[in-house]
C-alpha cells in the first residue's frame, strides 16, 4: 500500500499490498487460542498471542460475537443435458428454495432441471434413508434469477441436500480440498445458527477455556447473527469506490444484546466487535434506526476511510485480502496509516494471513491518527 494524497479521494489501488504466498494460512493451528495477536493501539503496536486477550480488556467491557454457522454450501452435479456444474448456495430462502452461484459451461434457463450428486462416501442420514433420491442424487429446478444468483427449487428439503451432498465451502485462497477436521475448525465454538457460507473468522481464535477466562475477568459476551456471504471474498473491481456495489447480507440482533450495549455504554465501558461481521451488523442497525435496535434486517453497508462509527469502540479481526471491502473497513476504523504500518509489520514478522491466520485487536482511530511504531 502507498499512502494516498490526503487531499484526494481514496481509490481501490490504495488498499493493495504484496503478500508472500507462504503467509496465507492453509491449515488451522492445533490450538485455536495460540494464534498471534497484533494489538494496534492508540500509541503503539504490540505483538501478543490471542490467549493474552483478557489482559487487553477491562471488567465491564462487552464482546459482541457472531453465532452464525457455516453450512455445507458447495454442491456438484450436472444439468439434465449432461453438462457438469458446481453450485455455491448463497442464501436459503425456504425449506426447498435457495439463491446460488452457479458454474457451468452453459447457464440453465428457467424450467431447466439440475441433478446434484451425492458422494459415494456420504451415507444417507437416518431420517432420509428410506428416500430413493438420497441414494445417488437430488433434483432441482431453475426457476429464475436474482441479479447474479440463480433461484433453485429442490425436490427434497434443502437441509437434507446440504447434509448428504454438500461440501464445506473453504475460501478460494485455501489451495486444498476440505478435510474432516475442517467441519469443526472452520466453525467458531459458539456457532449455533446455520446459514453462513463463510466463517466469521475472527471468532475462530476463541476456545471454551478462553471464553471462561474472559467471563471470570468480568467481560460480558453477547451475540448477533450475520450470515456471511461469498461476496466477502470478492475484490473491489472499480477504482472509484463510489461505483462499487456492495453485496447484501442478512443479520439479526436480539433485544438482550441491545440491552447489554446500552448498559455497557452507560457504565463507560467499551463495546468490542468480534469480527467485521459483528461490527457491520451493529453499525448498520444504528444507521438505519438511529441507535442499535433489535430485529432482523439486510445490510449493504460499505465502510471506508472518512466514515464514522457509532457503536463499536474496538475490533478483533483477521488480516484481510488486498483491494477488499474489509481492508477498507479496517482502514476506516483504525486509520489508513496505522493499518498500512500494521500490515507491513505483520508481513515482516511472519504473521499468518486470512481465514486460518492470525488476528488483530484494533482501537478505533482518533482524529489525526499518526503512524504507529511497533514495540
Amino acid at each position: 500500500m502507498s499512502r494516498p494524497n490526503p487531499l484526494t479521494q481514496y481509490r481501490t489501488s490504495d488498499f493493495d499490498f504484496d503478500l508472500p504466498a507462504g503467509q496465507i494460512a492453509q491449515m488451522p493451528l492445533d490450538d485455536r487460542a495460540s494464534s498471534r495477536l497484533l494489538h494496534v493501539g492508540s500509541d503503539a503496536m504490540h505483538d501478543r498471542h490471542f490467549r493474552d486477550l483478557p489482559a487487553c480488556l477491562a471488567p465491564g467491557d462487552l464482546l459482541i460475537i457472531n453465532d452464525a454457522r457455516v453450512i455445507r454450501a458447495r454442491l456438484h452435479g450436472q444439468r439434465d443435458t449432461g453438462g457438469r456444474l458446481e453450485l455455491l448456495v448463497e442464501r436459503v430462502l425456504d425449506e426447498h428454495t435457495v439463491w446460488a452461484q452457479l458454474r457451468a459451461s452453459k447457464k440453465p434457463r428457467p424450467g431447466n432441471r439440475l441433478w446434484i450428486d451425492v458422494p459415494s462416501t456420504r451415507a444417507p442420514s437416518a431420517s432420509s434413508a428410506s428416500s430413493a433420491s438420497s441414494a445417488t442424487r437430488f433434483g432441482a429446478t431453475m426457476i429464475g434469477r436474482a441479479g447474479e444468483f440463480f433461484i433453485l427449487k429442490f425436490d427434497a428439503e434443502i437441509q437434507q441436500v446440504l447434509n448428504e451432498a454438500g461440501e464445506l465451502p473453504l475460501p478460494p485462497y485455501i489451495a486444498r480440498p476440505p478435510q474432516a477436521d475442517d467441519d469443526a475448525r472452520y466453525q467458531t465454538v459458539f456457532a449455533t445458527r446455520p446459514g453462513a457460507v463463510a466463517a466469521p473468522t475472527a471468532g475462530l481464535h476463541f476456545d471454551s477455556a478462553l471464553l471462561q477466562t474472559l467471563v471470570e475477568r468480568g467481560v460480558r459476551i453477547a451475540g448477533i447473527t450475520l450470515y456471511v456471504g461469498a461476496g466477502t471474498f470478492q475484490p473491489v473491481r472499480v477504482e472509484n469506490l463510489d461505483e462499487h456495489e456492495m453485496h447484501a447480507e442478512t443479520y439479526e440482533i436480539p433485544q438482550s444484546t441491545v440491552d447489554a450495549i446500552t448498559q455497557t455504554k452507560q457504565a463507560g465501558n467499551q463495546v468490542i466487535a468480534v469480527g467485521t461481521t459483528a461490527l457491520r451488523a451493529l453499525e448498520s442497525s444504528a444507521r438505519t434506526h438511529g441507535l442499535v435496535t433489535a430485529g432482523a434486517n439486510e445490510t449493504r453497508l460499505f465502510l471506508k476511510p472518512g466514515d464514522s462509527f457509532e457503536v463499536v469502540d474496538r475490533l478483533i479481526t483477521n488480516f484481510h485480502l488486498p483491494r477488499s471491502t474489509l481492508m477498507m473497513l479496517v482502514c476506516a476504523f483504525a486509520g489508513y496509516a496505522p493499518i498500512q504500518r500494521a500490515y507491513q509489520h505483520a508481513i515482516a514478522q511472519g504473521y499468518r494471513f486470512f481465514s486460518y491466520g492470525d488476528a488483530m485487536l484494533l482501537d478505533r482511530a482518533l482524529l489525526n491518527n499518526a503512524l504507529l511504531e511497533p514495540t
